[in-house]
């Protein structure tokens, strides 16, 4: 991509308490920022999501696609601010920063405090299987009524999930860390290994021994998909700020570009052609 923003890094220390948000403030305007010639984006420091590098230039999903953003708006410079994800509603909300690029989950009690543009990202679960996927496994359903063992992490939220869709407890591998996964997998001592789809990207791309598992079904949890949509995040009096981007981002989302930015960190075809399926005006009205 071609960056012609001049970009700039302000660590900013994790706010303790929302308390010290307390002070009333009002949002800058898209005109009020486009005069200034800066934006303030925020992000929580979370890979592939939205962090900055040892080198101090901001990369994931949220700030690759912010800059090209800002640079349609006419807005020659950002000011990135890294804080801990529990303080982002907090700082936006007094005007600590203009925007969040963080891949925030749209969710109805967000959609009371803040405002999300469309969304950028979705992200749900994953399976990590052997190459070539010798036993044909695209979903965790596979295993409910099968003698296929699937690994997970100790305390993930995947043995919930797994138990809900009537995968018995003998048929589960546990292992103690992510990186176990490629030889638990490899060695044929489990089937697939569960995960987010972000984790089995990553995983996969470290052996030729695995692959995620293609046309990957998510599983549906109580009724509901198993599967969060992640978009941009403004405070309320932001109402232009979040218009602009919407407007941008919706026709950058058309493009080849945005969809190298995202599968570079590990979004899947499958997390991509999601990420359309669902409006903020669905997902804030979700109960």
């Amino acid at each position: 991509m071609n960056r012609v923003l001049k970009t700039r890094t302000l660590l900013a220390l994790a706010v303790a308490t929302a308390a010290a948000f307390s002070t009333v403030a009002s949002a800058a305007t898209l005109q009020e920022i486009k005069d200034k010639g800066v934006v303030r984006i925020a992000v929580a420091n979370e890979i592939p999501y939205g962090f900055v590098d040892p080198t101090g230039e901001a990369k994931g999903a949220g700030p690759e696609v912010a800059k090209h953003i800002m640079e349609q708006l006419g807005v020659k410079e950002i000011k990135w601010v890294t804080t801990g994800f529990s303080s982002l509603i907090p700082g936006l909300k007094a005007d600590q920063f203009d925007m969040v690029a963080a891949e925030m989950a749209i969710l109805p009690q967000r959609c009371q405090q803040v405002a999300f543009s469309e969304p950028n990202s979705s992200y749900g679960e994953g399976l990590l299987v052997a190459e070539g996927n010798p036993d044909n496994l695209h979903k965790y359903e596979d295993f409910s009524k099968s003698d296929k063992k699937i690994a997970i992490m100790a305390g993930a939220d995947q043995l919930e999930m797994l138990q809900k869709l009537g995968v018995d407890d003998s048929r589960m591998v546990t292992i103690s860390n992510n990186a176990d996964a490629i030889s638990t997998v490899s060695t044929g001592r489990a089937a697939a290994y569960a995960a987010t789809s972000l984790t089995v990207s990553e995983l996969a791309n470290k052996s030729d021994k695995v692959e995620p598992a293609e046309k990957f079904e998510d599983p549906v949890i109580d009724g509901k998909p198993a599967r969060s949509w992640g978009g941009f995040t403004f405070d309320q009096g932001s109402d232009d700020l979040r218009k602009a981007v919407n407007e941008e981002l919706t026709k950058f989302k058309k493009t080849p570009e945005w969809k190298k930015i995202l599968t570079t960190y590990g979004f899947s075809e499958h997390d991509l052609e999601e990420s359309t399926k669902q409006t903020t005006e669905q997902l804030c009205a979700a109960k």
